[in-house]
């Protein structure tokens, strides 16, 4: 019997990476929707596969611990916000880019709601074992605000005010979610740009 050709292998081998990969995001997702809702502790990575619809091993096969399922969240979630904040900074002039900014983060709160819960209600607790990963998150967006601020204020300190913009826009896109969904995202910035207009 002859083995199978080289030419056959990679179809195999891709269908499988595809599948992993699938099951792996399904897993990211269910675990932030979790999390969000009923906090880390009351999360098992067997209420996460249930909710992912996978097997209960494919969240171990996948990840080492809930921690590391987490830490791949923020990881991505990073990205995700860096790409987005970065496409409307450049997509505009120079004098519009922290508004842009700050319309592109509430965006992303009201596309990706169960992460920025995730982030408000974890970002200050020190103990968690990933709280480097959701601080690389805060500290990623904040800096982006902060090099455009330093631009219109040199010689100043701005990594307070900076951290005040990434506050008060991320709150604002949570009492939308939670508490105004009715609103549109023209009225949430409005009232933003009330906070930051000016800097």
């Amino acid at each position: 019997m002859t083995s199978p050709s080289p030419r056959s292998m990679p179809a195999r081998t891709d269908g499988h990476a595809a599948r992993r990969a699938g099951t792996r995001a399904a897993v990211i997702d269910a675990a932030v929707r979790l999390v969000a809702r009923q906090g880390f502790s009351a999360t098992s990575v067997d209420d996460i596969a249930a909710e992912a619809g996978v097997a209960k091993g494919s969240g171990y096969y996948n990840f080492a611990s809930k921690s590391d399922i987490l830490e791949a969240a923020l990881g991505e979630g990073t990205e995700r916000l860096r790409t987005t904040l970065a496409s409307a900074r450049d997509a505009v002039a120079d004098d519009e880019r922290i508004d842009a900014m700050v319309r592109a983060l509430l965006a992303a709160v009201h596309t990706y709601p169960d992460l920025a819960k995730l982030v408000a209600a974890e970002v200050f607790r020190a103990e968690r074992e990933w709280q480097q990963s959701i601080g690389a998150l805060r500290a990623e967006t904040i800096s982006m605000f902060e090099v455009e601020l330093t631009v219109r204020r040199p010689g100043e300190d701005v990594s307070l005010l900076a951290a005040a913009v990434f506050g008060a826009t991320l709150v604002a896109g949570l009492e939308w979610l939670v508490f105004q969904p009715d609103r549109t995202l023209d009225e949430v910035h409005a009232s933003v740009r009330g906070l930051t207009a000016g800097l």
